[in-house]
This record gives C-alpha cells, sequence and structure tokens, in this order.
C-alpha cells in the first residue's frame, strides 16, 4: 500500500491492481457465530454445597451442567486427629525458660488433640458424576453439609 503524497496521516492508497476496500461502517469479515451457546438459565441458586450451585431444574458444577430429576447423592467424611504443643504451652515455656532454670520447658509436653477432616460430596445424574472435597474443622460443618445434602435429595425427588 502507498500513501498519498499529501497527507501523511490519511487513509492509506489502494495499491494499483490491488482490491478495493470495502466502504466505511462495513467489515470485510464475516459475521462470527459462536461455537457453543450460550447456557440456559435455570433460574436463581437454591443451594450451594462448595462449588456445586442447585437450582430448581438444574446443578451446576464447574465442569457442566446436570438434570436435577433423578440426581442421587452421597456423603463420605474423613477424619485425622493432629496432636500438637498448644500455642499458649510454647509462649509460656520460652519466656519463663530463665526464671525456673528451665523446668517451664517441661510445658512443651502439653499436647491437644485438632480433628481435621474432609467430606466429600458425590453427585451422579445419569452417567455423569462430580465429586466435591470440602474441608471441614468440626462437626458442626459436617452436620451442616448433611442438612444441605438432604434437602437437595428432596428436591430430586420431586
Amino acid at each position: 500500500m502507498t500513501f498519498p503524497p499529501d497527507d501523511p496521516w490519511g487513509t492509506p492508497a489502494p495499491a494499483p491492481g490491488g482490491p478495493t476496500p470495502p466502504p466505511p461502517g462495513i467489515s470485510p469479515f464475516p459475521p462470527q457465530i459462536p461455537a457453543d451457546p450460550p447456557p440456559a438459565v435455570s433460574g436463581p441458586v437454591i443451594v450451594r454445597i462448595a462449588e456445586i450451585e442447585i437450582t430448581s431444574a438444574a446443578i451446576r458444577t464447574p465442569v457442566g451442567d446436570f438434570p436435577l430429576t433423578g440426581s442421587r447423592w452421597q456423603v463420605n467424611e474423613f477424619w485425622v486427629t493432629q496432636r500438637r504443643t498448644p500455642l499458649w504451652a510454647k509462649i509460656a515455656g520460652f519466656g519463663l525458660a530463665i526464671c525456673t532454670a528451665g523446668f517451664s520447658l517441661l510445658l512443651l509436653l502439653i499436647k491437644e488433640s485438632a480433628p481435621q477432616g474432609t467430606v466429600t460430596v458425590t453427585l451422579t445424574s445419569g452417567p455423569q458424576q462430580y465429586v466435591a472435597r470440602i474441608p471441614v474443622h468440626d462437626e458442626d460443618d459436617v452436620v451442616t453439609i448433611n442438612q444441605q445434602v438432604n434437602y437437595v435429595r428432596s428436591l430430586a425427588a420431586l
């Protein structure tokens, strides 16, 4: 392409023998059609269990949407108990070590149990399956997840 000599900032003139540009406002490229249609909106979210969202007609997961009717739900919990020295014993043991000639270091032998666990919620709808892993720190978290899953089970049975 060559530029006209009188206007260096203007639009370039077409090269001799080349195709003519389209008129202003018309794109030289054909319109693009999206490959995937946008997902159908199935209503507001009723329950959210980790990354799983449940609406009145569908279940939304990060891997896709499943129908709510006929879905099966399973909940498993896995617990590990960790024994560790509490923070107050560490502070008191090291802080009083000079005053008690090291006897306060016996406070470091005090241990407390700290339960940690994971709840897996398995969703099966037809041939599709999705598993959500949710970290929990006490029994109340597990009870809440079980109540949410039982509510969704009742919605799926309708």
